[in-house]
Formats: structure tokens, sequence, C-alpha cells
């Protein structure tokens, strides 16, 4: 199933690296170069799924996701770090700030497919049991 999902990276090769994974597992890849459009676009937007950088041009990484994670609106969006920079500190900082997860550049497929199925999945098994039940009780009353 399609997903909406909001990459926040300054860096064009990157986003591009991404793009074309997501892509490829057939997702819509909304892009964002710095936290204060990535907080617009997400409020806009409101993706399914954000891949934040820690280091950007204004607004760092986790100063977005707190801004996230304290929303009404957004705060329901699992938020994953996706960063050059990383080790236990960084990444125990991150999980304080909201992040959800964690992954290092570059990704690959797999590891993108991985962390989109971890927090993604409950939403599809939740889409598929609603689209199972919508079939079947039009069959019964039909």
């Amino acid at each position: 199933m399609k997903k909406r999902i909001l990459y926040v990276d300054d860096n064009p090769q990157n986003r591009l690296l991404v793009k074309r994974i997501l892509h490829s597992q057939g997702h819509e890849l909304l892009e964002a170069i710095d936290g204060e459009s990535g907080w617009n676009m997400a409020l806009r937007e409101s993706p399914d799924f954000i891949f934040v950088d820690l280091l950007l041009p204004d607004i760092d990484g986790f100063e977005l996701t707190r801004q996230i994670k304290a929303s009404p609106e957004l705060s329901h969006i699992p938020v994953v770090t996706l960063t050059a920079y990383g080790n236990a500190e960084i990444e125990q900082i991150a999980k304080e700030a909201g992040f959800d997860g964690f992954l290092h550049k570059p990704p690959d497929r797999l590891q993108i497919q991985a962390i989109l199925a971890r927090f993604l999945s409950v939403n599809v098994v939740g889409i598929v049991l609603l689209e199972v039940t919508q079939h079947l009780t039009s069959r019964i009353l039909n």
C-alpha cells in the first residue's frame, strides 16, 4: 500500500537516494530541505511517516522532532532519524527528543523497507481488516 513519507534533509544526494528507494517500493516522497519547511510540510500534508536528518541548516532534527511529537495533529506519526552521525550517546539524545527509530546513512533498500514495515504494518493490517470486513458484510447483505 502506497504511503506518503516526508524526508527532511538539506543534502540533495541523500534525498535522491531515499526517493529512488521509496519510489521502487511504491511510496510517495515529500521532500523538505530544512527544519522549518519540514515542519510546515508535516502540518500541511500529514504524512504517514517522517525521516529527519539530525543536522539541518535552521531547526536541527532534534528540535523538529520535539515539535512534531508535541503537536496533537502530528504526534502519532512515526519519526526516524536518518543520519551520518551516530554513537550510543547521539542515539540516546535522539530517543529523548522523541525519535521512534534511528538509521545510519547511507541506508539501503532493505533497511528502509524494514523500518517502514516496523512502524506502518499495523496501519496496513488495520486497512486490510477493514476492507475484508466491508467485503464480507456486502456479501452477507446481498
